[in-house]
């Protein structure tokens, strides 16, 4: 596995994260556990990424989650030193107004029941899930601050926030003497590519790394889907389609383009859409979803 240094951290993480959003379910308590320990031990995957509201299939708005997280601890508990771990704040997990959002009091209050979950006494990547309108950057950011200087967080970065959004966010964290966030996580494959015209050359030239998701677009791109095809049993579109992009001329074309480009490279559709995304500017590692360990192997391949 080749490791790559997330900007201006001393955190070296895998080329291939792995994501945790359907561990719990469709992916059981024990089965997660060991997938997380066999991306590490069999192809050096130490880079782990969940949010406090992941809880898979079962998950609505407003549900508690923190599935995902009593799992990621379960998995790491033997060797926590080793994981680079990321997890999340600010979608809606309960009713408090401390379970929406990232106010001061909600990035406190969620951290440490995400640690709680976990087991351990840090997080090393934390993540502002969306964008909050309704809470000044100088606040998030003079919050993050505080746990970075109580070493709970090692580093901090934003999911879902548009290139402007961050761009005040980074002022703020300017004007409040807090480091810069460090991460991107925004959604980005060869079907979703509206990141590539301003967010990533926008961390590009500020230093901030980008770990995109939604790479394989819930399998899209792996092949499985055809123009006029059936479903695939136990496929996301089976399982969960109101998670799924609509089958458009545009999609297939994508998933049409996907497959001349790995016939080309002589690899899986699957690895070719990972190595896409890895390609792309100021990318270090490429987020992906698993059910199975041969898709940690397929993955693993494709660097």
């Amino acid at each position: 596995m080749n490791y790559v240094r997330i900007p201006g951290t001393d955190i070296a993480v895998s080329r291939i994260c792995l994501g945790t959003m359907t561990f719990g379910s469709p992916v059981a308590f024990d089965d997660a556990v060991a997938l997380i320990r066999y991306a590490k031990a069999e192809h050096g995957i130490n880079f782990v990424d969940t949010a406090n509201m992941y809880e898979g299939y079962s998950r609505y708005a407003g549900s508690p989650g923190g599935v995902a997280e009593e799992i990621v601890g379960k998995a790491i508990c033997e060797d926590r030193a080793s994981y680079i771990v990321a997890t999340k704040v600010g979608m809606k997990v309960g009713s408090a107004p401390e379970d929406e959002n990232t106010s001061p009091a909600a990035i406190q209050l969620q951290l440490r029941r995400s640690l709680a979950r976990m087991k351990t006494d840090y997080v090393d990547i934390y993540y502002l899930h969306r964008f909050d309108g309704s809470t000044a950057p100088q606040l998030i950011a003079e919050a993050m601050g505080r746990e970075l200087r109580a070493g709970t967080i090692r580093a901090w970065g934003v999911s879902n926030y548009s290139a402007e959004q961050l761009a005040a966010l980074m002022e703020a964290a300017k004007e409040m003497n807090v480091p810069m966030p460090a991460l991107c996580e925004p959604p980005l494959s060869m079907i979703r590519r509206e990141a590539l015209s301003d967010l990533l050359p926008f961390c590009r030239d500020n230093g901030i790394g980008v770990v995109p998701y939604q790479i394989l677009q819930g399998g899209i791109l792996t092949g499985k889907y055809r123009r006029g095809s059936t479903v695939p049993a136990g496929s996301r579109l089976a399982e969960k389609p109101e998670w799924m992009k609509p089958f458009t001329d545009e999609v297939y074309a994508a998933i049409e383009e996907c497959e001349r480009g790995a016939a080309k490279e002589h690899v899986s559709m699957t690895q070719y859409a990972l190595r896409w995304a890895l390609r792309q500017p100021g990318v270090v590692s490429a987020l992906i979803g698993v059910k199975r360990k041969e898709q940690i192997d397929e993955a693993a391949r494709a660097v």
